[in-house]
């Protein structure tokens, strides 16, 4: 068996022009790929009323506990003006020690560098006891909800059981090596419309301008303390993203006025508890400038913290060694897919340096990708040795 080349495995990764939610064709390669290894598959696709459909892939090497799971994204985003790049994004390139390319940083080397891995792993040590898989998604850089949210869905339905789950999304913020993710905070959203009255701007009396009670209330919004942070958290925070009135004339008071907001909030917090203190404000407001309302809320995840555990410390130790750096235990950042798989098995995130994801002429460095594969290859032959002792 030939072991897989993460540099040549990722070139043929970037050129799938893979925009959430297109497959085109990339779900069945990387399928391809890992059956040569021995793993079993199952490409998943799953859809809702409204939305495309997103193929998903899980596959299986060994039926055995421990299951140690990679998982991560092969969609990425759009790659914005052409003309801004350098080199065709879908087209990869080797510059100067750098892979360029769209997903060559977020997140298709990281996806390459774990596929080497266990080719490398499996070459070596037919006969491990336990089991590797690998959750992939196409739904991540997009809404996100036809891809690892119903993976792991499905993954319950079958029982299936998972014992660690390494993410592998670029943690790193300047060198590979700084930063694993063993936690994030929640994500939520709220759209408030405050509905007025119309009139004439020379009558107030007579209309109820409702900028009146949103301007108001999201200075109030903005005034909340909600934390000085926690020990492994960033404080809480709330930002205003989106202000409209839809009024064209200078001399009319809108009936109309909304807002859009986020919140990313730690593990002193829920949702449902931020919903409340947030409610009662709004309804506070409103009833002072009889104004009627409406509060919309999209909950894209709840704050969590993986314990840290055996398995954390070895892989902060094999980081260690092969970086020379010592890696931070951070929670910053925004959501990613961990905050579904969370839910059916403990998780921590470790992979490239995001410096350049989402960017034009996005890369990722030809060393810290031999690095990322060999640091991969270091925690599977751990992780197995490591539970048989």
């Amino acid at each position: 068996m030939a072991n897989i080349n993460e540099l040549q495995l990722a070139k043929e990764l970037i050129k799938f022009p893979t925009v959430t939610p297109v497959d085109a064709g990339i779900m069945k390669f990387l399928e391809k790929k890992l059956k040569t290894l021995g793993f079993k598959t199952k490409i998943l696709e799953f859809r809702e009323k409204d939305s495309k459909p997103v193929k998903n892939l899980y596959a299986r090497l060994g039926n055995k506990g421990p299951n140690f799971c990679y998982a991560g994204h092969l969609d990425v985003v759009p790659a914005g003006n052409l003309k801004d790049w350098t080199v065709n994004p879908f087209k990869p390139s080797v510059k100067k020690g750098y892979l360029i390319g769209r997903g060559a940083n977020d997140m298709k080397s990281s996806i390459a560098a774990f596929v080497s891995a266990v080719s490398n792993f499996v070459t070596n040590k037919r006969d491990f006891n336990g089991s590797i898989s690998l959750l992939i998604t196409g739904d991540e850089e997009g809404v996100a909800i036809n891809g690892t949210k119903k993976v792991v869905e499905y993954l319950k339905k079958k029982k299936e059981k998972i014992d660690f789950c390494l993410v592998g999304e670029p943690t790193n913020p300047n060198k590979l090596g700084e930063m694993m993710k063993i936690g994030r905070r929640g994500s939520m959203t709220g759209r408030l419309s405050i509905i007025g009255i119309q009139g004439h701007v020379a009558y107030p009396n007579r209309a109820n301008n409702p900028s009146t009670a949103l301007v108001q209330i999201l200075k109030e919004l903005k005034e909340i303390k909600f934390d000085n942070g926690t020990k492994d958290f960033q404080p809480t925070n709330l930002e205003i993203t989106k202000i409209n009135i839809d009024n064209s004339a200078d001399n009319v008071i809108p009936g109309l006025a909304s807002a859009k907001f986020n919140i990313r909030f730690n593990n002193n917090h829920t949702s449902s508890s931020i919903k409340k203190k947030i409610d009662r404000i709004i309804k506070k407001i409103s009833n002072k400038n009889k104004s009627k309302y409406k509060i919309d809320y999209s909950v894209s995840g709840e704050a969590f913290l993986t314990k840290p555990n055996n398995t954390t410390f070895m892989i902060r130790d094999i980081i260690k060694k092969i970086t020379k750096i010592k890696p931070q235990l951070s929670t910053t950042g925004g959501t990613s897919d961990a905050r579904f798989i969370r839910k059916i098995a403990p998780c921590l995130e470790f992979g490239l340096v995001g410096k350049t994801m989402h960017k034009v002429d996005e890369a990722v460095s030809l060393s810290d990708l031999k690095k990322l594969t060999l640091i991969y290859s270091n925690i599977l032959q751990n992780y197995f040795k490591w539970k048989l002792v």
